[in-house]
């Protein structure tokens, strides 16, 4: 069965060149639905029920913004993901929290785009199947996660070095954006410039990224199952572990795993 994606953009072109991107990369896994403003995002959300929605902040009459603030309401599990530009964020940072999964910042840049809806269609799949967002499993003997000496920190800002190390120390979990802003006291528009001036990526990008390299290095160990090492990293589902990972490296795990061994 597809999933639901909700666009909503005042300006059409966008909204089609988005819609393009995403049929080209998901297929026929997903259903689109394409909105011009905040008004028909909250009267198509009300009869369709999107799972993922994203949105335009700056839209006339009700905003991405506030008809977010609207659906947090009374849904608390539809994956949001934020389009916006930076000179909003001094506008985004003083809304509510809506707890999104992700901003995306325009010209939106296709991977960090399939991360974030890549993601936001395993959040809905888990919803779909009844289950609460889990914390992933612990591999028994499983080896350190390899992190940056004090000294190679020792350069960065305490804040980046903060970021780095809440992913490092959490990356196996359900781990979204208001997680880590809220960890660091920040807004998660704010957070997520910050992120992005820091690591030149989003943060759902540089998460699927981090947990791709912790991958590659466990299925070096033969003593772990593809199934344990997608579990330990953060994707349960083996399939969509394998998916993701191809996506990224352009190879499976079995693929890479003999190159490995």
């Amino acid at each position: 069965m597809s999933t639901t994606i909700l666009i909503a953009d005042d300006e059409v072109i966008e909204r089609k060149v988005l819609t393009k991107k995403l049929l080209r990369l998901f297929g026929e896994e997903i259903r689109i639905l394409e909105a011009q403003n905040g008004r028909e995002v909250l009267d198509l959300f009300a009869s369709e029920h999107p799972a993922v929605m994203i949105l335009d902040i700056a839209m006339p009459g009700i905003t991405g913004l506030a008809a977010a603030e609207k659906i947090r309401e009374t849904d608390s599990r539809c994956s949001i993901i934020f389009l916006t530009a930076f000179d909003e964020f001094t506008y985004a940072k003083k809304a509510i929290e809506v707890h999104a999964l992700d901003y995306l910042l325009k010209p939106c840049d296709d991977k960090e785009l399939a991360d974030a809806v890549q993601e936001a269609l395993r959040i809905a799949r888990g919803v779909a199947a009844g289950r609460e967002e889990r914390t992933a499993g612990h591999l028994s003997g499983t080896p350190q996660t390899v992190t940056e000496t004090d000294s190679e920190k020792s350069g960065q800002s305490s804040q980046q070095a903060r970021m780095q190390q809440f992913i490092e120390e959490h990356f196996m979990q359900d781990l979204a954006v208001a997680d880590i802003a809220s960890a660091m006291g920040y807004s998660e528009a704010y957070f997520c410039k910050l992120f992005k001036q820091y690591f030149g990526k989003s943060f759902v990008s540089y998460l699927t990224d981090y947990r791709i390299r912790e991958a590659k290095r466990l299925l070096a160990s033969p003593e772990f199952s593809i199934g344990e090492i997608g579990n330990f990293v953060g994707y349960p589902d083996p399939n969509y572990f394998a998916k993701v990972f191809r996506r990224v490296t352009g190879k499976s795990p079995s693929d890479v795993r003999q190159e490995l061994i």
